[in-house]
């Protein structure tokens, strides 16, 4: 249902809440959690109407907080994880591109089921623009959901590679720069209150010692970590992550994790938070390596190396290291990551996957998407790609000029997506052993 004016919104509402914008509270969660909260996300994403959508987004963001759901940093865990108060999970962190309300109700319903707490929403630089999600939509989405399953407690959401783009940063380091730290201020003010920053685009490998390759690195990620400390809410220690080896380059090395820690702390100003989590390469890529007929080739990713930088980077306070491009990985790699020490784990790919190979995604939809990505994106594609490693590397970015088609797909096809996806979440939650998580965010996030 589309709103054609804010009254019309608050008149769909009555006797559900009170109130309206900032100050707006639920009277009736059942009737709430009905159509009335899915009606409230849809606009909250495609009215027409700035008004109405920013009012939409707003309610969700107040309905949220009287329910007792918060975004929220997971900062306080990671450093009770440092300091060995708890541990023995790994959090997984889902970058959700498309079908995201659906999604994360999926998400929370496993989340609820298994008891867990430390669960984290992302979403990269890059995503925001190709999946056509800003982060106040992508947060609305979120909370939406949680309110739709009946989710308590803190949320936490997060920017994904707030990247440094090389190029850009060779030609005008404080525009590239300044780039960011306006992104950066769109996502605290969304509420993204746990944000990676990824300037490990910008270490040189031509430098004669270690320190000098990071320095670009620490020297970078330490000015944005200032900015981030200057822009956080009162009452919130956003969490920090920064990340020392590009995916799919060499991996990490503790020498790299000791040159890039000492110099970011003697950058960063006396007596302030630093970060939380420290983001390696071990072997893997985003999005796996694509074979000529579209699958995946199994990849060695270096669990050792979890292991050692895991630990090294909590003599420094820090919960642990972070894996990305994981989601292609096969099932029985999971339980690995938790046992070796990793903090966080990102998934991504592998749920876009499961969108659009489920058997409930149309079809028609597939092959309209496909010839989409086949004529707009024509220009990418490598003289030895086939046509099916095209499509598996640009299907991303097929969810932001299709998103309201995959939105609006009929309910039963969606259900039943979603719970393709719960299932996969449950076993997620239980390879990387964060079942029952709930208990240490309670007792160290509120």
């Amino acid at each position: 249902m589309e709103f054609k004016t804010v009254a019309s919104l608050y008149d769909s509402l009555k006797g559900a809440v009170s109130g309206s914008g900032a100050g707006a509270k639920v009277l009736d969660e059942k009737v709430l959690r009905g159509p009335a909260i899915d009606n409230i996300i849809y606009n909250a994403v495609f009215n027409p109407n700035r008004e109405v959508l920013d009012e939409s987004r707003k309610l969700i963001k107040a309905l949220a907080a009287s329910l007792g759901i918060k975004s929220a940093s997971i900062h306080n865990l990671y450093e009770a994880m440092g300091r060995g108060e708890c541990g023995g999970f790994t959090v997984p962190a889902v970058n959700i591109r498309g079908l995201t309300y659906d999604t994360s109700r999926a998400y929370f319903r496993s989340a609820i089921k298994n008891k867990a707490g430390a669960f984290i929403f992302e979403i990269a630089k890059s995503e925001i623009s190709y999946t056509e999600q800003r982060p106040a939509e992508y947060a609305a989405c979120v909370l939406a959901a949680a309110i739709k399953e009946g989710f308590r407690g803190p949320v936490f959401i997060q920017g994904d590679h707030f990247q440094i783009n090389a190029k850009n940063y060779a030609r005008d380091r404080d525009a590239e720069t300044a780039g960011l730290k306006k992104l950066i201020k769109e996502a605290l003010d969304a509420e993204f209150y746990n944000i990676d920053i990824d300037s490990s685009t910008v270490v040189d490998l031509t430098q004669p010692n270690v320190v000098e390759e990071q320095r670009p690195n620490f020297e970078t990620t330490a000015v944005l970590t200032e900015h981030i400390r200057a822009n956080e809410p009162k009452g919130v220690t956003v969490s920090v992550g920064a990340e020392i080896g590009e995916v799919g380059g060499k991996n990490s090395t503790e020498e790299e994790l000791r040159a890039f820690m000492d110099g970011f702390l003697k950058k960063l100003p006396g007596g302030m938070k630093g970060i939380s989590k420290i983001s390696i390469q071990t072997g893997t890529s985003h999005g796996g390596v694509v074979l000529p007929d579209g699958s995946i080739a199994r990849v060695k990713v270096d669990f050792d190396t979890i292991e050692k930088l895991s630990k090294v980077s909590r003599e420094y306070g820090m919960a642990g290291v972070v894996q990305h491009g994981a989601s292609t990985l096969p099932d029985d790699a999971f339980h690995i990551f938790q046992e070796k020490g990793a903090a966080e784990v990102h998934l991504a790919t592998g749920f876009q996957n499961m969108v659009y190979d489920s058997p409930s995604f149309p079809d028609a939809l597939k092959k309209e998407i496909n010839a989409h990505l086949l004529k707009a994106h024509a220009d990418e594609r490598k003289s030895t790609d086939t046509e099916e490693q095209f499509i598996y590397k640009t299907r991303k970015k097929g969810f932001g000029p299709f998103k309201h088609q995959i939105w609006t797909l009929p309910e039963d096809r969606r259900k039943k997506i979603g719970a393709e996806l719960e299932a996969r979440f449950d076993l997620y939650f239980d390879k990387l052993n964060a079942r029952h998580t709930a208990s240490f965010v309670k007792k160290y996030v509120g």
